[in-house]
């Protein structure tokens, strides 16, 4: 079993796994599956845990979410942490997007209407990978590994910390209690080779909205016998900004967007109703209760000013992704030495993004960050790439070596 502390043969055995773990990789984007229906990705984790001898538990997160579990290599030490909790765990999200993808790639999605649109299928090879590493290494601490379903919406994190995947033997895990998280997102606008995060707020809460504005019915050529839903609605949606110019410190953060409108049948009909959905992002605790109080004010009093009456139905999402203070800088005092300091950037400012890894800082500390995707030309230039959710997107396979990498150092010294 291979010493933790020689980083040179840390890298060999990532190099030995590497052409496996491409063809993994590309395997799992060919197949890709939505929220909770990951069945053929968890039947492809499970297998690959338990050929490397770890212990597995199976049908977590409503059927397709997966722990293993690799303990300390000394039997002393694993008493220890099962005693005392303490084991490090590493998560990675399985689920794709349901969009028709156009990377013409020869292991682009073969099921028409859904793709990795956001990398997960990297992410789900780096965790395997990392734990391909580790089960040849001398492992000081157990390490847990989680495999959750349903990020894109679904709260697949949130539904596995509710089942107690975190809490050891004492709950539905394995052996010690999850003493520390660290995940990883792949990220376009960050160069291949570095990684990025930050303490604190790096990803954004994320509340969904659906309003119905119910006005009168009414001919087109005689407005003043109805009253118009899609008159009170455009006032509205304009009037939602003044949460973020006039409500919000201008130091802080908060975004509402719209993202769709749907009303009447003809030209000459105006609508009885009119619908809009969106969502709303915010950095902080009190800027989401402050924005949400304002939303439900504008909405509701904007449809009265014009005759109508407001439906809303309000979708709390995920709380915002919070980066522990002591496993952030454990974070950055392992990663710095392990690959170089000036590939470790430290974020000026967070994402407005949404992750559900934020559920597992709920329960423990935890440290999340960003893996470079973005490569450089033949002639050194940064090169454009595609972004998260695009059609276009795919991930980088060039950095799937640095990712498992930095998996296994967090395993071995965090």
């Amino acid at each position: 079993m291979s010493n933790a502390g020689n980083g040179s043969e840390l890298d060999a055995l990532i190099a030995r796994e590497l052409p496996a773990l491409v063809a993994i990789r590309r395997d799992f984007h060919m197949h890709p599956e939505l929220s909770y229906q990951e069945q053929r990705t968890s039947q492809i984790v499970v297998k690959e845990l338990k050929a490397l001898g770890a212990q597995v538990k199976t049908g977590l997160g409503k059927g397709t979410g997966v722990l293993g579990y690799l303990p300390a290599s000394n039997p002393a030490d694993e008493a220890r942490f099962v005693q005392q909790g303490g084991a490090i765990g590493l998560r990675a999200d399985m689920d794709a997007l349901p969009i028709d993808e156009r990377t013409d790639r020869e292991y682009s999605s073969r099921t028409p209407g859904v793709m990795h649109a956001c990398g997960h299928d990297g992410h789900t090879t780096i965790l395997l990978g990392a734990a391909r590493i580790l089960a040849k290494m001398h492992r000081p601490r157990p390490v847990a590994f989680v495999f959750q379903p349903a990020e894109e919406g679904g709260g697949g994190a949130e539904v596995m910390c509710n089942e107690g995947v975190l809490e050891g033997g004492a709950g539905r895990g394995i052996g010690a209690k999850v003493g520390a998280m660290f995940g990883l997102h792949g990220w376009p606008s960050v160069e291949l080779g570095k990684v990025a995060t930050r303490v604190g707020p790096l990803l954004a809460a994320t509340d969904d909205f659906e309003v119905t504005i119910k006005g009168v019915q009414a001919h087109g050529a005689y407005p003043h016998l109805g009253n118009d839903a899609i008159l009170a609605s455009a006032h509205i949606i304009t009037q939602l900004q003044s949460i973020v110019a006039r409500n919000v410190s201008p130091l802080d953060s908060c975004v509402v967007t719209v993202g769709a409108i749907h009303a009447g049948t003809a030209d000459n009909i105006i609508p009885e109703g009119c619908t809009f959905i969106g969502t709303i992002r915010t950095l902080l605790p009190k800027t989401r209760t402050l924005a949400r109080e304002r939303f439900f004010q504008v909405v509701e009093h904007g449809a009265r000013s014009l005759g109508c009456v407001a439906q809303i139905t309000w979708k709390p999402g995920y709380p915002v992704t919070f980066n522990d203070k002591a496993a952030t800088e454990k974070f950055f005092a392992i990663a710095r030495p392990a690959i170089g300091s000036a590939n470790v950037e430290e974020t000026d400012h967070p994402t407005m993004g949404g992750e559900d890894f934020s559920y597992f800082g709920q329960q423990v500390p935890a440290c999340f960050f960003l893996l470079g995707l973005r490569p450089r030309g033949s002639n050194g230039e940064l090169l454009t790439c595609p972004s998260l959710h695009q059609p276009e997107f795919d991930f980088n396979d060039e950095a799937l070596p640095l990712g498992i990498k930095l998996m296994c150092e967090l395993a071995l010294k965090a």
